[in-house]
């Protein structure tokens, strides 16, 4: 049974009125009798509800119930009011003001509606969880949130925007970009350089937001990648992108390069979690080609402690390519492997695993790598010099082949040589130095392939708060790009290479001491 809202016996009498009225007009009614419908309900989105559902975990009471139940009698009678005042309008003379005003009360009465909406969507479904115990709470609280996001959204494009007269100028400070994107033409190397940008709202907000930052490349995640489960790519949201990449001028086949979920392990021994993993992996295939993406970078995964032999585990990756490529077929989209930086029971840390996996591959057009700078450092591969560098690239060639190098990852290292620790440090701050990336933009062979930041750009406000400087990556492409084809040896070079240098001295310190630190322990373990 549920509760009654608390209203005077008029307004109570008022909101019958209109509805009745409202269900007469939708069954056709007497159409040479019009009526005007003055009848006027008010609702609040901040009325607090009657009796409040306890805390706690188990089926909740039958009075929780009931305020959801004069949640959803509240969203109705705000229909019912919408709808008649507009039916208002259409049968009443009315003058344009008059009008105009009336049209601004409906809609500000749909939108309440709709925030009453989302609330009572959400708490019916959290209800759901706690009553269902057989159901994963964390599914269906995810579920809850999705589509409280989804109402929250319809209440914003029912709601009139406000113009105010920041809104009337055609570009805000917010809106201008960081920097500029260079005319990869005029480079003397075709490098298209950029960053891991937000995709949240959508994977259309992608694009503007490399844009922003002066990118020819970028990179995102495709839905979230917190979550097993997401909803799946809408129409309009596949379109937008499409649209977006087609206004930038972006080459979504070539530069764009989305990263997998950090939940998916290919290397997974138990069934039930490898086809949780697969089916994740899967998905986002499809999504990569319903938006025109050729290039989707996956980390390889772990092998779990003893589930068997590092080979072994290669091989599970293996399969699981093989099986998403048959089952995407007709699809061109190529699996990109990211090396990584090694520890524990990683793999995809050395030439030879990346080469072991793509030996195994059925289709070989579908299947490439990423190298992570950072990682390849990590993992001990010295890429600080000319002559190491050269010597890295030659010894990739040999082992896995640069018909297979995709892409790159662009990140200096807070870590030492051969330290198996994955710290990102922004470009020529860490142990790497400015001159491995001098080399790496200077590679006729990797001309055209992405290259994607993914340096730390957290900050600390003057407020003591953090907050993402996407003015970081805007220098950094910069940077990059004025290095094509510059003298490594000329004053300006070293200038800039000891400041940077400078900057992140007492960070290098930092982790080198925890690294030796590190190690002497082991050693003493050893002994």
């Amino acid at each position: 049974m549920s509760l009654p809202l608390r209203q005077s016996p008029r307004k109570k009498t008022s909101s019958n009125s209109a509805a009745a009225a409202w269900k007469n007009l939708l069954s056709g009614g007497d159409a040479s009798k019009k009526q005007s419908i003055r009848t006027t309900t008010v609702v609040s989105a901040d009325t607090p509800a009657t009796i409040m559902a306890p805390r706690g975990r188990g089926r909740p009471p039958k009075a929780a119930a009931a305020v959801v139940e004069v949640t959803e009698t509240k969203i109705e009678t705000a229909k019912t009011t919408a709808k008649t005042t507009t039916t208002r309008i259409k049968e009443e003379e009315v003058s344009p003001i008059k009008a105009s005003k009336v049209s601004r009360t409906a809609s500000a009465v749909k939108a309440t509606a709709l925030k009453l909406a989302a609330k009572s969507s959400t708490a019916s479904l959290k209800r759901k969880a706690k009553e269902d115990p057989e159901e994963e709470g964390d599914h269906l609280e995810a579920k809850a949130e999705i589509k409280a996001e989804e109402e929250v959204k319809d209440v914003k494009s029912a709601t009139p925007a406000k113009k105010s007269k920041a809104a009337k100028k055609t570009k805000t400070d917010d809106d201008a970009p960081l920097a500029e994107r260079a005319d990869v033409k005029t480079l003397k190397k075709t490098m298209y350089i950029g960053a891991h940008v937000s995709s949240a709202g959508g994977v259309q907000n992608s694009v503007p937001n490399s844009v922003h930052i002066g990118g020819n490349a970028f990179a995102l995640f495709l839905k979230s990648q917190r979550k097993w489960q997401n909803p799946a790519l809408a129409d309009d949201t596949r379109d937008a992108f499409h649209a977006a990449c087609a206004e930038h001028g972006y080459d979504a086949a070539k530069h764009c390069l989305p990263h997998g979920s950090y939940l998916v392990n290919l290397a997974q021994p138990d069934k039930d979690k490898a086809d949780q993993a697969y089916t994740n992996f899967v998905d986002d295939l499809r999504r990569c080609d319903a938006l025109g993406i050729r290039l989707y970078n996956f980390h390889p995964g772990a092998a779990v402690a003893g589930s068997g032999t590092r080979e072994a585990a290669l091989g599970r990756i293996a399969a699981a390519l093989n099986r998403a490529h048959a089952d995407t077929a007709p699809s061109k989209v190529v699996t990109v492997i990211e090396n990584m930086a090694g520890g524990g029971t990683t793999v995809g840390d050395k030439f030879e695993d990346l080469a072991a996996i793509i030996d195994q591959i059925e289709d070989k057009s579908r299947v490439g790598v990423c190298i992570d700078t950072c990682h390849a450092f990590a993992a001990g591969y010295d890429l600080r010099t000319p002559e190491s560098f050269d010597k890295v690239v030659a010894e990739f060639d040999r082992i896995v082949g640069l018909k297979y190098l995709r892409a790159f990852h662009v990140n200096d290292s807070k870590a030492p040589l051969n330290s198996r620790r994955d710290l990102h440090a922004n470009i020529g701050t860490g142990f790497l130095g400015l001159r491995a990336f001098h080399s790496l933009v200077n590679t006729d062979a990797f001309a055209g392939l992405p290259m994607v930041l993914e340096t730390p750009i957290n900050r600390v406000g003057a407020n003591g708060k953090d907050f993402e400087d996407r003015q970081v990556w805007a220098d950094e492409i910069k940077l990059l790009e004025s290095l094509i084809g510059m003298d490594a040896d000329t004053d300006d070079f070293k200038a800039k290479e000891k400041a940077l240098q400078a900057e992140g001295a007492k960070e290098r310190k930092r982790v080198q001491e925890q690294v030796d630190k590190k190690s002497a322990k082991d050693a003493k373990k050893k002994k």
